[in-house]
C-alpha cells in the first residue's frame, strides 16, 4: 500500500490511461479525486470497477476549457483535502484536422485542454501544497507527437511540445518548495471512448512497435506511479518514456535488395 493515504487528482480519468491510473492508485491505498467532463462516463467507470467503487472517490464533471471550472474542481479539493499530494494531468484531445482547414476555434480547444489547463491546475494546487507545506509532486502525460510531429495533428504536436517544456519550468521554480515536476510519455493504446479505431489501424500501428504490442493497463500507470513514489524522491523536470521503442527511430523491416 505504497500510497495509503496520499491524496491524488486525476484529469482525464473517464480515459483509457486516467482510469487505468485511478485502478493503480486505488489498489496502493489512495484517495482519489477523478476529473472528467464526461460525467456519466466517468460514473460508469466506477460502477464497473469494484477497487475503483470501493475508494470512495470523489468525482468532479471539469470543462478543462473553462478556467471557472477548473476553479472548481480546486475548491473541491481544498474543501475535502486542504491540498493535494499528488496530480495527474492526463487529460488530453487529439481531434484530426490539416492546418490549412482549421479553425481557431478548434486550435484553441486542443491548447486550452491539452496545455493551458496543466498550467492553471499546476499553478491553483501548488499553491495549496505550499500554503499546506505539503511536498507534493505533478506528472503530466506527454506524447511523442512533441518531438515528432504528423499529419493533421499539429495543433496536439504543439500542446505536447509545450506540456514538456511546461514541466520543466515549473520542475525548476517549484523545487524549491519540494514539489517534483516530471511526464510520462505513453506509448499507443487504443481504446479510448473519444476516439474509436478500426481494428485495421490498431494492427497497423502495432506493426510499428518495436516491442510489437501496445501500451496496456500496467505500463503508463506503473511509471506514474514510480514517478510519484519515494523512489523517485530526487527526479524533477523529467521525461519517462513508455512507448514500446517507438520514439528509438523508425521501425521497418528492412527491403531485400536485388
Amino acid at each position: 500500500m505504497e500510497f495509503a493515504g496520499k491524496r491524488v487528482v486525476i484529469t482525464g480519468a473517464a480515459g483509457v490511461i486516467g482510469n487505468w491510473t485511478a485502478e493503480a492508485f486505488a489498489k496502493q491505498g489512495a484517495q482519489l479525486c477523478l476529473s472528467d467532463i464526461r460525467e456519466d462516463v466517468l460514473k460508469a467507470r466506477i460502477e464497473e470497477s469494484q477497487i475503483l467503487a470501493s475508494a470512495m472517490a470523489l468525482t468532479h464533471a471539469t470543462d478543462l476549457t473553462s478556467s471557472v471550472s477548473i476553479q472548481s474542481l480546486v475548491s473541491l479539493v481544498q474543501t475535502h483535502w486542504g491540498s493535494p499530494d499528488i496530480v495527474v494531468n492526463n487529460a488530453g484531445i487529439y481531434p484530426s484536422r490539416l492546418l490549412m482547414e482549421m479553425t481557431q476555434d478548434e486550435w484553441k480547444q486542443v491548447m486550452d485542454v491539452n496545455l493551458n489547463a496543466p498550467f492553471e491546475l499546476i499553478q491553483a494546487f501548488s499553491r495549496l501544497m505550499v500554503e499546506t507545506k505539503t511536498q507534493g509532486c505533478f506528472v503530466n502525460l506527454t506524447s511523442l507527437s512533441a518531438t515528432r510531429p504528423r499529419v493533421a495533428a499539429a495543433h496536439y504536436a504543439v500542446s505536447k511540445a509545450g506540456l514538456s517544456m511546461l514541466t520543466r519550468a515549473y520542475a525548476l521554480e517549484l523545487a524549491r518548495y519540494g514539489i517534483r515536476v516530471n511526464a510520462v510519455s505513453p506509448g499507443f493504446a487504443p481504446g479510448s471512448h473519444v476516439s474509436s479505431l478500426s481494428d485495421d489501424y490498431v494492427s497497423t500501428m502495432t506493426q510499428t512497435i518495436p516491442l510489437g504490442r501496445t501500451s496496456g493497463p500496467e505500463d503508463a500507470p506503473q511509471s506514474i506511479l514510480f514517478l510519484c513514489s519515494e523512489r523517485a524522491s530526487y527526479i524533477t523536470g523529467a521525461t519517462l518514456v513508455v512507448d514500446g521503442g517507438s520514439s528509438a527511430g523508425n521501425y521497418q523491416l528492412p527491403v531485400a535488395r536485388t
